[in-house]
């Protein structure tokens, strides 16, 4: 088996993984887009999950996506829905407009007004996603909510920071991303995506705008991320194989 049939039936297997979760969750599979993560892998692999029906994909560094991004929509020659999904650092924001269609990691007012400012430069609207720190981690970034829930200091802070965000010029807050903890078991992961789901629908009602995706599952849990909603699942290692 080629490379490339190898990526495409490994494409094959996870949309059947999402359908059968779909199906699970009483949810339309046309509802969960599939984000392939092609962090470390080559232009050539790129096009092979396109040519078996993959149209998003995901990027987690600016330098490489610099590199990479020209070369992989030369060589599809269609139009490619490109999302960054890793931290941004202040510096590299100014890169961001121009490579991406959509930013799942916006994780500070700071962020954003930078974004905000780059994205105006060239008059373009740019969709963007605020990330959740649901589990608390101290090494992930995103706006702090844990215990959110019980917490109404924090709840509030999550508010106001998204209102303000909001605001901005040249951004569209389309959602909510989070990522959880490593677990051994993927059902592990389930009050995460659980409690990000919920915050989604009371951030709604107290924003008055709606918050339509939910950028949340991987890999090693992304079934039971769609079973609890998510209508973005960020697939790299059960797509293209562990990276080099």
């Amino acid at each position: 088996m080629t490379t490339a049939e190898h990526i495409a039936a490994n494409v094959e297997k996870v949309r059947l993984q999402i359908s059968a979760a779909c199906e699970r969750s009483g949810r339309n599979p046309d509802d969960v887009t599939l984000v392939a993560v092609s962090k470390k892998h080559s232009p050539a692999s790129i096009q092979a999950a396109w040519t078996a029906g993959v149209q998003h994909f995901g990027e987690n560094r600016v330098e490489e996506a610099e590199a990479k991004i020209p070369v992989a929509n030369a060589l599809i020659d269609q139009p490619v829905t490109w999302h960054m999904i890793g931290h941004i650092q202040s510096r590299k924001a100014r890169y961001i407009p121009h490579l991406f269609q959509m930013v799942h990691s916006v994780d500070s007012l700071k962020l954003a007004q930078k974004l905000s400012n780059y994205a105006q430069a060239i008059a373009i609207n740019l969709p963007v996603l605020i990330q959740m720190n649901i589990a608390g981690e101290a090494q992930k970034s995103g706006l702090w909510a844990k215990d959110w829930q019980v917490d109404a200091t924090v709840y509030q802070q999550l508010v106001d920071t998204i209102s303000q965000i909001n605001q901005l010029p040249s951004l569209m807050v389309q959602g909510l991303m989070t990522m959880a903890p490593i677990v051994s078991i993927p059902e592990q992961a389930r009050p995460v995506f659980t409690s990000l789901a919920t915050l989604r629908l009371r951030l709604e009602q107290s924003l008055e705008f709606s918050l339509p995706h939910l950028s949340m599952g991987m890999t090693d849990d992304y079934p039971v991320a769609v079973e609890e909603g998510a209508t973005l699942v960020r697939i790299g290692r059960a797509i293209f194989g562990s990276r080099v």
